[in-house]
């Protein structure tokens, strides 16, 4: 039978002004064991970022921990010497991390292939994942957060940039760089001001889209270089991915002599180059340690891309979450799974079906791969600077979440004892952002009376 929430736990949460009733907590001996804590386990909650863990989950288990993303380059017409007489066509399947260098590598392999100068056209196919309208300021109104950022089947970069400035006093000027470099696209500098740096991005009054990065406002040299990561979200990812490719194929020695048009690979098209990705459990080792969201609704939609084999959408994705619980035999009516990242107000889950799926994912062939995508507790991810000088630092495999209002841990903690527990904690309130000390409270209470 499940205990009283322990003093330090209540205690914690008093001091932070949150009833236990806005509290959902679950504790569970791993292999099936006893069931220590529970309350409210059944109230369905916003999860926040540990939905990550149910998307990232059910990716192990149904895909397979060495499951890649391909990305594939496709010829059509003819190719004399090194000029291709037709198009190039890449298909993308969803890779959640084709970073730059990754691309570049990519192209090279084209390049190998003989191919300098493409007369036709740059096709992309990104028919994987249904194409579909993204307001990237519909969560929290601010579209240029690199969290923001749409999934696409053809991502590229996390279709994010990286402006890098540099104030100059001697010439009294600002220099400003970009990664990725993207061709003809101009950069305007601001202007070298005085003063505190303070919200020195509003200062420098961006506007970013198709015709380049205009900063009109000033940048204080009391900033120093200072680095600003942006989602361009007024470029659509054709667009991004056409001025990347183009300045990547330059650098390489190639030209593209026609446009870029969305399309699907033809018939008649012969295989040129294929780029595979780092293995699943790899990748969910940054969406899960490190919070990825941009990753994660990646994953929801390769899920339903592979498992349903159709274009993929969100809520294909979700059905196909919902149906692997079912059939791990656990009962989930209250779980609403809007993109799979957490970074949403419609998510819901309760404390008691996060903790019976982590307890199943113990028992999963997958588990060394899943614990290890989690953070642990005083050294690494989100965690690396929570419980740092506690006895059960090291000893606990935690996801945090959080938005405004909402406060949540679930993971697993060994204890002194040597047995594992199933920790899930979360917490909507509005003094949620008070409610960590509780939450490390109940951490050092199971490693301690576990």
């Amino acid at each position: 039978m499940a205990q009283q929430l322990p003093i330090p736990v209540t205690d914690a949460l008093q001091r932070a002004q949150i009833p236990v009733s806005a509290a959902g907590i679950y504790v569970q001996e791993v292999g099936a064991g006893p069931v220590l804590l529970a309350s409210n386990e059944k109230t369905p909650l916003n999860p926040a970022s540990t939905m990550k863990l149910v998307t990232s989950d059910a990716a192990l288990e149904i895909l397979g921990p060495t499951f890649t993303w391909k990305t594939q380059a496709y010829a059509t017409g003819t190719q004399a010497g090194d000029v291709l007489h037709g198009d190039l066509i890449i298909k993308g399947s969803g890779d959640p991390k084709l970073v730059l260098e990754n691309f570049w590598l990519f192209l090279r392999r084209i390049r190998a292939k003989g191919i300098r100068e493409i007369r036709g056209n740059l096709v992309l196919d990104r028919s994987a994942f249904e194409s579909m309208e993204f307001d990237a300021g519909q969560f929290d109104g601010d579209p240029m957060k690199p969290y923001n950022v749409g999934p696409d089947a053809l991502l590229l970069n996390y279709k994010a940039l990286a402006f890098r400035f540099t104030p100059d006093a001697a010439r009294g000027v600002v220099n400003v760089t970009m990664d990725p470099p993207l061709a003809a696209y101009p950069l305007t500098a601001p202007h070298l001001g005085n003063g505190e740096c303070g919200d020195w991005h509003a200062k420098l009054r961006p506007a970013i889209d198709s015709w380049g990065a205009r900063f009109s406002g000033a940048y204080s040299a009391s900033c120093g270089e200072k680095v600003w990561y942006v989602h361009p979200y007024q470029l659509t990812h054709t667009q991004y991915f056409h001025l990347a490719f183009r300045r990547l194929w330059a650098d390489l020695g190639g030209t593209l002599k026609g446009d870029v048009q969305s399309g699907v690979v033809p018939p008649n098209a012969r295989l040129v180059a294929e780029w595979e990705s780092a293995s699943l459990s790899e990748v969910i080792r940054d969406i899960n340690k490190y919070s990825n969201n941009v990753m994660a609704r990646q994953l929801l939609l390769t899920l339903a891309a592979n498992v349903l084999n159709l274009p993929a959408n969100a809520e294909r994705g979700a059905a196909v979450v919902r149906t692997w619980l079912s059939n791990k035999g656990i009962d989930a009516p209250e779980l609403s799974v809007e993109n799979g990242s957490g970074l949403s107000r419609n998510e819901r889950i309760s404390a008691l079906t996060m903790g019976r799926m982590l307890e199943s994912a113990f028992q999963s062939p997958t588990m060394p791969e899943f614990m290890a995508s989690l953070p642990l507790a005083g050294f690494d991810g989100t965690m690396r600077l929570r419980l740092v000088n506690q006895a059960v630092a090291g000893k606990a495999h935690v996801k945090t979440g959080m938005l405004n209002e909402v406060r949540n841990i679930a993971g697993y903690v060994l204890a002194a004892s040597g047995k594992r527990y199933v920790v899930v904690f979360m917490i909507n309130h509005p003094n949620s952002l008070r409610g960590q000390a509780a939450q490390d409270a109940l951490l050092q209470w199971v490693y301690e009376r576990g």
